[in-house]
């Protein structure tokens, strides 16, 4: 089996606000080579490192707005954030839990920090992929996955090195909680001091890595430090990462859809003709209502 290596370790870029609640790094796409077609399915990634927010009365977050085409996945590391959409999928989401929603057809929703949280502030640190969906099932039905930290199926490694939680897809027989509409693998490993890890994954397949915490070597010559993220080459299935301190990295891998993008502000799409109709729907109020 061939050695997957490092194509390259992209340190983070200057933060942004995403409204007055997220304050994120952009990965993908980014100018650094991270284009929608060389990470699909993962088509956006926004990291909120991690970030002290004061106590609010007035939660902090973004308003009503649409999507559609594409998934939005979000993993919660610190903070609280609650979520509602117009098709009635919701709730709040803390450490370790996942919010998985799939806008297909088209639907509003809204993020905020979660009220009492807000309230007594603190340490908040997410990640928000889009993951993009076929043509196929662009338009399917919209639906919402509340996956909680204790439903997340974990594989321990051995002699107490740490641990690899499953989100999606499937690590050495363990197989992830959320249903995804290509294939997708999603991994949270979390690894003490010196602790290792493989993984294996098809050479197509699109694979990155985003260190959360710690800091990671990869097949012993690559050196990645706190939030940045690492992207393999498709020229092997093969790699491991060590732990030089206590670390905790997101594992991404999926199988590229390979069809045309057509991609512009909440909306992705294939083409520019049904982007427009993308726009004229929402404008038109298909994508149902949602209280601001």
């Amino acid at each position: 089996m061939k050695i997957k290596t490092v194509e390259q370790v992209v340190s983070p870029m200057q933060p942004h606000f995403v409204g007055d609640g997220f304050r994120v790094h952009n990965f993908i796409p980014s100018v650094k080579g991270l284009s929608m077609q060389r990470m699909d399915p993962f088509i956006l990634m926004d990291y909120n490192s991690k970030f002290f927010f004061p106590p609010a009365d007035k939660p902090r977050g973004v308003g009503v707005h649409p999507h559609k085409g594409f998934e939005t996945v979000t993993i919660a590391y610190q903070g609280k954030v609650a979520h509602h959409d117009s098709s009635g999928g919701g709730g709040v989401i803390g450490q370790g839990d996942i919010q998985w929603m799939t806008a297909a057809s088209g639907v509003l929703h809204k993020e905020y920090h979660e009220e009492e949280w807000s309230k007594q502030g603190g340490d908040f640190q997410m990640v928000q992929l889009w993951v993009n969906l076929p043509k196929k099932d662009k338009e399917s039905t919209p639906k919402y996955q509340a996956i909680k930290h204790s439903d997340i199926k974990c594989y321990q490694l051995e002699g107490k090195q740490g641990e690899v939680r499953v989100i999606a897809g499937e690590y050495k027989g363990v197989l992830g909680t959320a249903s995804t509409f290509t294939p997708i693998h999603m991994f949270n490993a979390k690894l003490k001091k010196e602790g290792t890890t493989d993984f294996t994954f098809p050479a197509n397949y699109n694979t990155a890595l985003l260190v959360i915490e710690g800091s990671i070597t990869i097949n012993d010559n690559t050196k990645a430090p706190t939030n940045h993220f690492v992207l393999m080459a498709n020229d092997g299935e093969k790699f491991k990462i060590k732990a030089t301190d206590d670390a905790l990295v997101l594992v991404l891998s999926g199988h590229p859809i390979n069809e045309p993008i057509a991609a512009q502000g909440p909306f992705v799409m294939n083409t520019k003709a049904e982007l427009q109709q993308a726009f004229h729907d929402f404008n038109s109020g298909k994508y149902g209502y949602l209280e601001d």
